[in-house]
């Protein structure tokens, strides 16, 4: 363990700064789970508490923050539908925000990378697998209650289509949304700028309102992070 100094992000609640001692700057999580690591990021004990380093290169909401997208809604206690939860890198930070009062529900589509995130689940609580494809919805209805947030990072066309019929079933009134685009898994062949304008179109029609667009470079190539609020019709 380094000596470091922590203190809260001036902008994002329950984010924190790291200070390294060469000066250097890191984002971090308090960790929900201590001595627990969930991708190798660094822990630093202070005190009683424990932080975990947010590395942006490996989580894409982490990038946003630093590129400065305008807020971070989540909150202790929330409900969160995360559409992509892979292997459960940035769903980790967002266990750690919404705490165990909250609960995050992971949706993942490959059997390979579930099987990762159910031992990420064993361990932290509030962390709940399910094995879907994000484009039928109705097929996990069944488990996931009405969420105050909905976090989408899908390797597939239509993504924002897929949002929106998600937010229909799941997403509260009110209720914001974290969508990261991945350009070129929508069209490799149509410039990124195009991509994004349309997929936030669609966004539009579902009944979202678009707070804030930030790019991710140089974390993420071709990638955008959508902040929006869903306005039930």
């Amino acid at each position: 363990m380094s000596e470091v100094k922590v203190k809260p992000h001036d902008k994002y609640n329950h984010v924190y700064i790291v200070e390294l001692e060469d000066g250097s700057l890191r984002l971090a999580t308090e960790n929900l789970t201590p001595g627990h690591r969930v991708y190798g990021e660094r822990l630093f004990k202070i005190g009683d508490k424990e932080y975990r380093e947010w590395n942006a290169y490996r989580s894409k909401l982490a990038a946003a923050l630093i590129k400065g997208i305008a807020e971070l809604p989540i909150k202790k206690g929330d409900k969160i539908l995360y559409l992509g939860v892979a292997t459960g890198t940035t769903a980790s930070h967002v266990s750690d925000i919404v705490g165990m009062e909250g609960k995050v529900y992971g949706v993942e589509f490959a059997p390979r990378v579930m099987r990762e995130f159910v031992t990420l689940c064993d361990i932290r609580r509030n962390l709940i697998p399910i094995l879907a494809d994000a484009r039928m919805p109705h097929k996990y209805r069944h488990i996931v209650e009405e969420v105050d947030g909905l976090y989408a990072d899908v390797a597939q066309p239509e993504q924002a289509k897929l949002i929106v019929d998600n937010a229909k079933y799941f997403l509260k009134d009110g209720g914001y949304l974290f969508f990261a685009i991945k350009a070129r898994s929508v069209d490799v062949t149509e410039e990124p700028s195009e991509v994004y304008k349309k997929e936030i179109d669609t966004l539009k029609e579902g009944g979202f309102e678009i707070v804030d667009v930030v790019h991710l470079e140089p974390f993420d190539k071709d990638h955008a992070m959508v902040l929006a609020r869903y306005h039930r019709k």
